[in-house]
């Protein structure tokens, strides 16, 4: 399928789609005429890709974790690496709370002071 296909089909935009490409994280053949030609495949791989953005997946992790990724929800195929890279993102995510945390008790001092 062409690009613009891939784009209504996922509600993504083209470019949004082509950054995936550039990223490493969907693949596009070329067609004679140099377009781009994705797989039916590419649509499920473009759901997963938005579930683990919107999980707060960077594209660097999720070029990791998307060859274990099934479905479009997704769910996974579970190994050591994986395992560990998803806690340590986790890890990192509750880290960033907590520092969010403190930065608003600091702020929310500043205001109660006369």
């Amino acid at each position: 399928m062409l690009i613009g296909e891939l784009s209504r089909r996922t509600g993504v935009s083209t470019r949004l789609l082509r950054y995936y490409e550039t990223q490493g994280l969907i693949e596009a053949g070329r067609g004679p005429n140099g377009y781009r030609h994705y797989g039916e495949d590419s649509v499920v791989t473009v759901r997963q890709i938005r579930a683990l953005l919107k999980a707060g997946l960077t594209t660097e992790v999720i070029r990791v974790v998307l060859p274990c990724a099934r479905g479009e929800r997704p769910d996974f195929d579970w190994c050591a690496e994986l395992w560990d890279v998803l806690n340590g993102e986790l890890a990192a995510m509750d880290e960033r709370i907590e520092g969010l945390r403190r930065n608003r008790g600091a702020l929310a001092d500043f205001l109660t002071r006369p």
